[in-house]
């Protein structure tokens, strides 16, 4: 069995409402007819019910049990509005403003009602940029207790691989912050340990990734992940963790002897932890693309409830794959 069919076991087991709110897209339409049809997940869709159903019908596909809510008509518009009043008033947000938010912007409309507890999660993405998904969940639904960053993460699944976790690994992150410093990537492991171990149920072996293998070469990036790693065993001294490594001594076990000899992690590692957003991006997608991985994501992490970001290339599978994931973590909330 796979890796999402073992994740999809696990939302069917405690089902889960999640909001897709980009309801003008083709592959929303057809991820959600699927998510009914397997049971993975209770569907809310924000938007028109006729434009939506006219949508489904064009396409062939079956919504019709989803919920579908419209910002025009809820009965309770006038709540949400209040709770982003309420939320955002520090901010300037006025009621007139979030009532005009709400009508027209679809993904904040999702947010609030995660904020609601109306709904479990939300994942959007397909047709919006990653600011665009992330800024409202950021500003309504805040980080977690006790958390100190908000990050992104991959789950990708390579197909007949020996490394990882028979072919599983974690990528972080790949999404949200650009430069993170030594401090932010130490937080960024350790809340990676917590989702792998959540999400693909495996011990979290994580590999602070490097141009440079325990000294080999000398920059100021390499001085930033050697001190990402210091920190990382000395605030979170459970995490089987170790940097720098190059990728290769990070996941191949013949290489590690020779660049990385007595060290617990390299030739073993399951989470990599990239030292800025363009490693962790150009990796995922060079993964994706040339060894056939099914990448899931950008997952966020460390955020109050679940919402999760979709690639804009995103396929339908994916789309229903994410969700499956979100609800995953919504059971863990």
């Amino acid at each position: 069995m796979s890796y999402i069919d073992l994740i999809k076991e696990k939302a069917r087991a405690d089902r889960k409402t999640i909001v897709l709110p980009e309801t003008n897209d083709k592959r929303t339409l057809i991820a959600a007819s699927h998510i009914m049809k397997e049971k993975i997940a209770d569907i809310i869709m924000v938007g028109n019910e006729e434009k939506i159903m006219d949508g489904a019908r064009w396409l062939e596909v079956d919504l019709d049990n989803v919920k579908v809510v419209n910002p025009e008509s809820c009965d309770k518009f006038e709540e949400y509005v209040n709770l982003l009043y309420e939320t955002r008033k520090a901010k300037g947000m006025t009621p007139e403003k979030a009532r005009e938010i709400l009508l027209n912007d679809y993904l904040t409309f999702g947010v609030i009602m995660v904020k609601a507890n109306d709904a479990d999660g939300m994942v959007a993405g397909a047709c919006h940029a990653t600011a665009d998904t992330l800024r409202p969940a950021l500003q309504i639904l805040k980080t977690a207790p006790g958390v100190k960053l908000v990050s992104g993460f991959f789950i990708l699944d390579v197909p007949d691989c020996e490394y990882g976790e028979n072919g599983t690994f974690l990528f972080a992150d790949c999404g949200l912050n650009q430069e993170p410093n030594a401090e932010e990537l130490a937080a960024i492991a350790e809340s990676s340990a917590r989702s792998f171990k959540s999400l693909v149920g495996a011990k979290p072996i994580i590999a602070m990734l490097s141009h440079s293998t325990k000294g080999s070469a000398k920059h100021p990036l390499v001085d930033k992940v050697v001190e990402a790693t210091k920190i990382a065993k000395e605030l979170y001294p459970h995490l089987c963790i170790d940097g720098e490594l190059q990728a290769d001594a990070a996941i191949v076990p013949h290489i590690a002897k020779s660049k990385a000899p007595g060290s617990e992690v390299a030739g073993r590692a399951n989470v990599l932890v990239f030292p800025n957003l363009d490693c962790g991006n150009i990796s995922y997608k060079l993964v994706q693309r040339l060894g056939k991985a099914e990448a899931y994501g950008p997952m966020l992490q460390g955020i109050a409830q679940p919402v999760n970001d979709l690639s804009r290339g995103c396929s339908w599978e994916d789309i229903v794959g994410v969700v499956a994931l979100t609800a995953v973590q919504a059971q863990l909330v």
